[in-house]
């Protein structure tokens, strides 16, 4: 008796419990709905600062000169005006070895004659969850021994992509500091902001690490840096309405939290392997420019705000005509 009592109460308690889940992902999904309303601003588009992540091919020689002035046919008409080309990974010590990017001087001289204008950043980084330690003093003199040798080839900047980075890394901010000596243009891939209280916890919990960054953690990384990028997908959410007002959510934060003298890059979902069958159809380009839009409407005019479309080997007609249409035009 005794026993079956025990139970019940159990029972009891971890229905209650799902009770309370259920209804937090109720509140939640309702505030990201909320979000997603209203009409966008005429003015409230492309300002000419967007940016595009490029796979390693333009690096390693696979792409050649003929492919360049291909894609600069494409670009000219587009507001993109950052390009960040995939020239690592770090190995496990911090080491960036010159063959991985054997062309690079090749593509930022093509770059140039093609793309006028453009800003060519080498995108480097690694997995930082058991695999490079960044902790290591070590492997950050060995991460800056070799941006101090790729900036050689010509890039205009770097561009960071650590994941994942925990909220509150003061090694990682001690690496951007020190970056500074060797390149004038300085960029990072961020994980998303936590869009409400009380999120990040939960979800570091479940996932094992950080999914969001808080907010001051956030503004203390955008204050080493000349932009920030997003990473504004993957973000679980089942229905276009919800993804759009988590981009609406992520980019009224970074309005909020980034000087006006950085530039703020919102990422746009251009690949379809997200490996949640719900993300492929929820999350798009057209979503992203949407809630970016809406997010530019409500804070005001900002110049140094674009799009980040990843990435340039994933993306289909469809989300170049998302970009052109949704964004630019």
């Amino acid at each position: 008796m005794i026993a079956r009592t025990a139970i019940r109460r159990g029972l009891r308690l971890v229905a209650l419990a799902l009770a309370v889940v259920v209804a937090l992902i109720g509140l939640l999904a309702g505030a990201l709905r909320v979000q997603f309303t209203g009409d966008p601003a005429a003015w409230a588009k492309s300002t000419g600062n967007d940016a595009l992540w490029l796979g390693h091919a333009w690096v390693d020689g696979r792409r050649t000169e003929q492919d360049v002035e291909r894609l600069a046919v494409r670009l000219r008409a587009t507001g993109i005006k950052d390009l960040y080309v995939h020239a690592g990974p770090f190995e496990k010590d911090g080491q960036l070895k010159p063959d991985k990017y054997p062309s690079a001087g090749n593509f930022v001289r093509w770059a140039r004659q093609y793309l006028p204008g453009l800003r060519v950043s080498a995108w480097l980084g690694q997995k930082v969850d058991g695999f490079l330690d960044l902790d290591d003093a070590k492997s950050r003199e060995n991460v800056l021994a070799g941006v101090a040798a790729i900036m050689k080839t010509g890039f205009d900047g770097i561009h960071y992509n650590f994941e994942p980075i925990g909220d509150g890394d003061r090694e990682f901010l001690d690496l951007l500091d020190r970056t500074r000596q060797y390149t004038k243009l300085l960029s990072i891939s961020t994980p998303q902001i936590e869009p409400y209280p009380l999120i990040r916890l939960p979800a570091r919990a479940i996932l094992g690490h950080d999914k969001y960054w808080s907010s001051g953690y956030f503004r203390e990384a955008a204050e080493r840096v000349d932009q920030v990028a997003i990473m504004t997908y993957d973000s679980f959410t089942p229905l276009q309405s919800l993804y759009g007002g988590y981009v609406v959510r992520q980019a009224t934060l970074a309005l909020d939290l980034v000087p006006e003298t950085k530039q703020i890059l919102v990422g746009a979902p251009a690949y379809h392997d997200h490996g949640v069958g719900w993300s492929d159809a929820a999350e798009s380009v057209a979503m992203a420019a949407q809630g970016a839009k809406l997010a530019l409407t409500e804070h005001g005019r900002r110049e140094r705000f674009g799009l980040a479309l990843y990435v340039d080997f994933a993306a289909t007609e469809e989300d170049w005509r998302e970009y052109t249409t949704e964004w630019f035009s």
